[in-house]
């Protein structure tokens, strides 16, 4: 199947989603060589990977993922695909905990850094949390803490034929936006932040073939993978089976407009400073960062009626020591466990 794919995708020729399957089963099973993954995921980058595609791809890489069984009508991501070079501090980690405090189960779907020189991966780790969790432990830590952080590269480990080729080519590719997709606690509400306005709607759509309940899909202008105080967020909602497109500014959910500066993070240490800053109540442009990314998970999945409601819940969260408590409980879980 794979040669054929090729042939299509040279001609930029759109795969069937059946289609895709068919290639990443075989890519997935080791059955392809790393040239022809290098040429694969670069051509499909060059025409353009399309709502079949995508779909396609993301059916196969969760049937292979280690699933995490947990019991809950709503679970919520805050994953987003990083890559977008705005060397933020991690803000849908932080978000998550906000969330988890407001009685939402998360199951945080991360990696180590994309975008930034600190992934939620590294940011956990350096908070103190251990990343080693078993399947059992991580459903359980969802099942009582509220948040539990799938580690990718742990539960993903179909995806390593495909490690040497993406590194090697060192440019974004289907990859990028396939970990946001592929949740192995099958997340069914999503806020999914992108690196590039065009791709909001694309993974909206594809998120509705998938069977998610709702997702919001955002892009800040400016280049975030998130909604941004700095300026205007493109917003592709999901909810009823159906996709609406909007534009949101921070204003409307009364919150301060930002420079970019006021956001930007570090390295770990740095991150983990800002973390702590936010949770102990300070007042600053990255805990509204934090209290907007948060207001759209609670209004998405219906915790909170709208995103003004979002937005007051998530400040009292913060600002009552819920949320920071919240991550201190799953840090102390994480380690009892190792």
């Amino acid at each position: 199947m794979m040669k054929k794919a090729l042939a299509c995708l040279v001609n930029r020729q759109d795969l069937s989603e059946e289609e895709m399957m068919a290639v990443m089963e075989e890519i997935m099973s080791g059955a392809c060589t790393p040239a022809q993954i290098g040429a694969f995921i670069t051509a499909l980058r060059m025409k353009g990977e399309s709502v079949a595609e995508i779909t396609g791809a993301a059916r196969v890489m969760r049937e292979k993922a280690t699933q995490i069984k947990v019991e809950a009508e709503i679970v919520v991501d805050t994953c987003g695909t990083g890559g977008d070079a705005s060397n933020t501090f991690n803000v849908s980690t932080t978000a998550a905990f906000v969330i988890a405090a407001g009685g939402v189960k998360v199951a945080k779907h991360g990696n180590r850094a994309v975008s930034s020189r600190c992934g939620s991966a590294d940011i956990l780790e350096a908070l103190g949390a251990n990343l080693e969790l078993s399947p059992a432990l991580l459903a359980a830590a969802i099942g009582e803490v509220g948040f539990g952080f799938l580690f990718a590269p742990k539960l993903h480990l179909a995806m390593k034929h495909a490690i040497g080729p993406r590194r090697e080519i060192g440019l974004r590719t289907i990859f990028n936006i396939l970990g946001p997709l592929t949740n192995p606690a099958r997340a069914n509400v999503q806020v999914l932040g992108v690196y590039d306005g065009k791709l909001t709607n694309t993974l909206a759509t594809v998120l509705k073939n998938l069977g998610s309940k709702a997702a919001m899909v955002v892009f800040g202008e400016g280049g975030f993978d998130e909604l941004s105080i700095v300026g205007p967020t493109r917003v592709s909602e999901l909810r009823g089976g159906a996709v609406r497109d909007y534009v949101v500014q921070p204003e409307d959910f009364g919150l301060k407009r930002a420079t970019p500066a006021e956001i930007i993070g570090g390295d770990a240490a740095k991150n983990v400073q800002i973390v702590r800053s936010i949770f102990a109540g300070e007042k600053s442009a990255c805990r509204d960062m934090v209290v907007l990314n948060a207001a759209a998970a609670l209004a998405i999945s219906g915790k909170a009626r709208d995103m003004p409601e979002g937005v007051k819940m998530s400040e009292e969260l913060v600002d009552s020591g819920a949320a920071g408590k919240k991550l201190e409980e799953y840090i102390t879980f994480s380690r009892k466990a190792a």
